[in-house]
């Protein structure tokens, strides 16, 4: 059986800190990702609005 050493007791609150910190960018990164998306079909609608212009 392993003795329990001063450093494990950091073990615990770091996992849940590391946990916290990665699905906050996790969340971050979708937030970002959505936005860039709905923009970018908001600019495709507005120039695909407009009639083409006539040639000749």
């Amino acid at each position: 059986m392993t003795k329990k050493t001063e450093n494990s007791k950091w073990a615990g609150p770091a996992a849940m800190a590391g946990a916290a910190i990665g699905s906050a960018a996790l969340a971050a990164a979708l937030l970002y990702t959505t936005r860039r998306k709905e923009r970018a079909e908001a600019a495709a609608k507005k120039k695909s609005a407009a009639p083409p212009p006539e040639t000749d």
